[in-house]
């Protein structure tokens, strides 16, 4: 085995954390290696956040056409779709951003070595590739990220039983498709076969939609999929699947009732596991967490001193934008630049189905098991907003929560278009730890969906204008 050479920082990993925390580190003068198997910008990029987002596009101006077409005197009728194309678009913009994160590499002096790589040792990663390499740096950095998690008993077959990452190459709309799960990635899968044509039902263990999730807004969410004819079934445990003659049957419990769902394709979307076996953490010491995560402390380091973990291999919540953070906040305590603990309840999380959701910080049940009856709680319908009225997109609402004593909002809630762009305001107020009357002081511009934040934090001061 050859020596690749001697590095400040090696990190196993370039999805959003690894790469991220590579160019972090090589600003502030560190000589970075990066060692990946396969293209970087990790799942998220190639995988996942990316090409799914490009076919959810397509989606949403299918259903636009579709439902409100004729309102802006649009003719829609006799709509054909090219699913295999939206798919193709999808894969060219993966491409393209793949590249990009290889220039912006090297652009910042940072060593790719391409292979898969294992932990040797505190201070050294085996690379396995065209040819076996040793890499040794000073300090290690994993963020091999997360991959999809398979039930026991089940088995994927192509074209018929498919986790994400065979759905984003999958090239044809099956008639009908189960969805076994009703997390983010399950939904956004039902919204895009709904929308460009399939009969998709969606089955879910727990008692409503995002698990996790602030109740009213899963609430909003679900009645809104069953508006667009999406069949969910919550408190509906799958039990095993069953495919013959091009037909997967997918057994379900309800309680004592069974049922049994037919399909052409079934989605597998229960969940995600830590990629955290087979890179050689036993050889290097590394702890895991009971549940397979690498245990690291408040600064992201592991049980050895010389090697840290971020992003998803490291604990929820799994996020390609908390990956990113952690991984800047990691080198930059490595390099001894004084930083805040990091807040992973000032991480805003988000889903792209359409009516789109995204949070920050607490749910109302939370805040309020924290605060008691004097949490201030500020809603505003899109409903009422002059914007979204014109634009056809009334459904949802936004919810702003403020704890009694300052009024500092400790948590906010948007359902309904532009919701994941919404949603980064109310965290730059978390960070500036602002309040519900600074936010409805400051002008937000008309008509746009914005003011719905500014209506909210108003409500939550007891002063509504618009609603």
């Amino acid at each position: 085995m050859s020596a690749e050479g001697s590095y400040d920082l090696a990190v196993l990993g370039a999805g959003p954390g690894g790469y991220v925390a590579a160019i972090r580190a090589a600003q502030l003068g560190q000589k970075v290696a990066v060692i990946e198997r396969d293209r970087p910008g990790g799942v998220c990029l190639n995988w996942g956040c990316i090409p799914s987002k490009a076919l959810l596009t397509g989606a949403e101006l299918a259903e636009s056409l579709k439902a409100h077409g004729a309102t802006f005197g649009i003719s829609a009728s006799g709509l054909t779709f090219d699913y295999a194309k939206a798919i193709d678009h999808s894969r060219k913009v993966a491409d393209r951003l793949a590249r990009g994160v290889t220039s912006l590499l090297e652009k910042n002096h940072v060593t790719l070595i391409r292979g898969r790589g294992s932990l040797a040792g505190p201070g050294s990663i085996a690379v396995s590739g065209d040819r076996e390499t040793l890499v040794e740096a000073a300090h290690l950095l994993v963020a091999t990220g997360s991959g999809e998690l398979v039930p026991a008993g089940v088995t994927l077959e192509a074209g018929r039983i498919l986790t994400s990452r065979e759905a984003l190459e999958s090239r044809t709309i099956p008639p009908r498709l189960v969805v076994i799960g009703a997390g983010a990635v399950g939904l956004e899968f039902a919204y895009v076969y709904a929308m460009y044509g399939a009969t998709v039902t969606v089955v879910e263990m727990a008692d409503q939609v995002l698990p996790g999730a602030d109740a009213e807004v899963a609430q909003a969410l679900q009645r809104e999929l069953r508006r667009k004819k999406i069949d969910v079934r919550l408190g509906t445990r799958f039990e095993q699947i069953k495919t013959a003659n091009g037909v997967a049957r997918v057994q379900v419990r309800s309680g004592e009732q069974t049922a049994e769902l037919e399909a052409e394709q079934v989605l597998v979307a229960i969940g995600r596991r830590p990629l955290s076996r087979e890179i050689g953490l036993d050889v290097a010491g590394v702890g895991l967490d009971a549940r397979g995560f690498i245990a690291v402390d408040a600064d992201l380091r592991t049980s050895v001193p010389s090697i840290s973990a971020i992003g998803d291999v490291a604990g929820p919540p799994l996020l390609a934008h908390k990956a990113s953070e952690e991984g800047v906040h990691c080198v930059e305590r490595l390099a001894g630049i004084a930083r805040p603990p990091l807040d992973h309840r000032k991480i805003p999380a988000c889903i792209y189905t359409q009516p789109q959701v995204a949070w920050i910080g607490r749910t109302e049940a939370e805040a309020r098991a924290e605060f008691g009856s004097d949490l201030l709680v500020g809603r505003f319908p899109f409903q009422a907003s002059g914007k979204a009225v014109a634009t056809t997109h009334t459904a949802g609402f936004v919810k702003i929560l403020a704890e009694p004593r300052y009024r500092e909002i400790v948590g906010a809630h948007v359902v309904g278009a532009g919701a994941t762009e919404l949603i980064a305001e109310i965290g730059l107020a978390m960070t500036l730890e602002a309040t519900t009357a600074e936010i409805a002081g400051t002008s937000h511009a008309h008509p746009t969906l914005s003011e719905a934040i500014l209506e909210a934090a108003l409500a939550a001061e007891g002063r509504s204008i618009n609603f």
